[in-house]
C-alpha cells in the first residue's frame, strides 16, 4: 500500500459484501468518479463526497437540479467534473427506477465462483481488468439509463462490494466474505 489510508481500507471494506442499494450505488459513483484518476485521490475524498451527495442516497441524489451541479463543481473537496457529476445524478434516478432495487440487479451478475478464479490469484497480474460479468451489467446498466459505468467501473465496483474475491492467495482478506468464501463454506458444512 502506497498511504496508510489504504491500509485500513483494505482490512476492513474492500471485497466485504456490500448488499444494500445505497452502499452499491456509492460505490459505483466513486469508482466512476475514479476513472482516470488515482483510487488514492478519491479515497481521500471520499467523506466529502459523502457530505456533497446526500450520503449517497439515491433519493436524495435524484432530486439534485442545476442549482446542485452548480454547487458541487465549486466543491473544491471532490472532483468537480460536470459529466461525471451529471452522470450521479441521472444514475441516482435510473437506480430508483430499477424495480428490485440496484442491489439486487448487481448481485444478480455474481458469478459462481467454481466457474471463475475462486482459487484466486497469486499475483497481481491474474487479477482482471473486467469480466463477461462487469461487460454484461455495464451493458444492463446502460439500457436502464446509466453513465460512467463500464465494464471496468463494474468490475473494480464487484471487487469494493464482494461480489469477487480478488485479495491475493497470501493475503489474510482473502475469503472473507464474498462469493468464494461462501462457496467454501458450503463444501466444506456437514451433511
Amino acid at each position: 500500500m502506497s498511504a496508510p489510508e489504504q491500509l485500513p481500507y483494505h482490512d476492513q471494506e474492500w471485497g466485504r459484501p456490500v448488499r444494500d442499494d445505497r452502499g452499491i450505488f456509492e460505490r459505483l459513483c466513486l469508482e466512476a468518479f475514479q476513472s482516470g484518476l488515482s483510487w488514492l485521490t478519491i479515497l481521500r475524498k471520499r467523506e466529502n463526497f459523502r457530505a456533497a451527495f446526500g450520503g449517497f442516497a439515491p433519493a436524495v441524489v435524484a432530486e439534485f437540479g442545476p442549482d446542485d451541479v452548480t454547487r458541487l463543481l465549486g466543491d473544491a473537496g471532490i472532483i468537480r467534473n460536470r459529466a461525471k457529476i451529471t452522470a450521479v445524478i441521472g444514475n441516482a434516478r435510473a437506480a430508483l427506477a430499477i424495480p428490485r432495487g440496484v442491489a439486487a440487479l448487481f448481485w444478480s451478475y455474481a458469478e459462481d465462483p467454481a466457474d471463475t478464479h475462486a482459487a484466486g490469484p497469486l499475483t497481481m497480474a491474474e487479477i482482471p481488468t473486467w469480466t463477461p460479468a462487469s461487460k454484461a451489467l455495464a451493458r444492463e446498466l446502460r439500457s436502464q439509463g446509466f453513465s460512467f459505468t463500464g465494464p471496468v467501473t463494474v468490475y473494480a465496483a464487484f471487487q469494493a462490494c464482494g461480489v469477487v474475491d480478488d485479495h491475493l492467495v497470501d493475503c489474510f482478506c482473502r475469503g472473507s466474505g464474498g462469493p468464494a468464501q461462501v462457496a467454501r463454506n458450503a463444501a466444506i458444512r456437514p451433511s
